[in-house]
């Protein structure tokens, strides 16, 4: 698969995930959070801020391979 269509359906899937994760965190953050400490809601926050980016790494690693050899953009 060339290099240009593997990073256009990433992308898509990258801002579809994105969307969906944003609505599971705003849900969580919604719930019981709001009502507990200062500090674990700091902490929830960031970590909601941050965890996404685990479950896209192999999508991204999968765009950023290079085509197969003997092949021209």
């Amino acid at each position: 698969m060339p290099s240009r269509l593997r990073k256009l359906i990433g992308a898509i899937l990258m801002i579809a995930f994105v969307l969906a994760y944003a609505l599971f965190a705003m849900a969580i953050a919604d719930s019981r959070v709001s009502e507990a400490p200062e500090a674990v809601r700091a902490i929830v926050y960031a970590a909601l801020g941050l965890v996404w980016v685990l479950p896209l790494m192999p999508l991204i690693r999968w765009m950023q391979r290079p085509d197969p050899q003997g092949r021209r953009p």
